[in-house]
């Protein structure tokens, strides 16, 4: 009896490793592990500070806000911050977008790796969405501050600030099943919303 007990402890001992290595080394696994965690109505607490600053800041809810970095990487929990497609951040903005569409590139967005986007003279020159929401000198997308005020100037700018939420997340992401999604869970937040506290959320 001794043998067996020792030997499910030992079992289950593996089955705890492979459980944990998985997860660290398989982007997929923490995907669905993070949507699973984090509930319809979950906002990070330590982010809610954030979202409401650059909402006001710009005149957008800080709710829609909310909602589109729960979409874009689930609350800055994708590891890296980059998708296939080569946007970047907290909030998944494409380079040019962010630098400014006046800047040479590809047609989705990308930039040269070698340029600096935080370079904030040349985000002026080519009137991008990025800001230096921290007073830094740099606007950083992979800095939350400077990515949330740069998400919420974009929305503002496109319809966001005057009620026209929908234009605006389609102007960000040109998917309807994108618009869906974030307005799924912005009527949701505006329902109501439960402030939780995650270990792995961004510092």
């Amino acid at each position: 009896m001794r043998k067996f007990l020792m030997f499910l402890f030992f079992t289950a001992f593996i089955v705890l490793i492979v459980a944990v290595w998985s997860f660290e080394k398989n982007d997929q696994v923490k995907q669905i592990t993070y949507k699973t965690l984090i509930g319809q109505h979950h906002i990070p607490e330590k982010y809610l500070p954030i979202y409401k600053e650059a909402a006001e800041e710009y005149e957008v809810p800080w709710e829609l806000l909310a909602s589109v970095h729960r979409v874009e990487t689930i609350f800055s929990t994708m590891d890296p911050l980059i998708s296939p497609v080569g946007a970047v951040g907290h909030f998944q903005f494409m380079p040019r977008t962010w630098v400014g569409w006046s800047y040479p590139g590809g047609d989705l967005g990308q930039i040269e790796d070698e340029i600096d986007i935080t370079d904030i003279d040349l985000i002026e020159e080519h009137r991008g969405y990025g800001v230096d929401a921290t007073g830094n000198g740099k606007a950083d997308p992979f800095d939350l501050y400077d990515s949330a005020y740069s998400a919420a100037r974009y929305l503002a700018d496109h319809g966001a600030s005057e009620g026209d939420y929908e234009r605006a997340l389609f102007a960000y992401n040109q998917s309807n099943e994108y618009v869906s999604q974030v307005m799924k869970f912005f009527d949701s937040y505006n329902d109501h919303y439960e402030l939780v506290s995650l270990p792995f959320a961004y510092d």
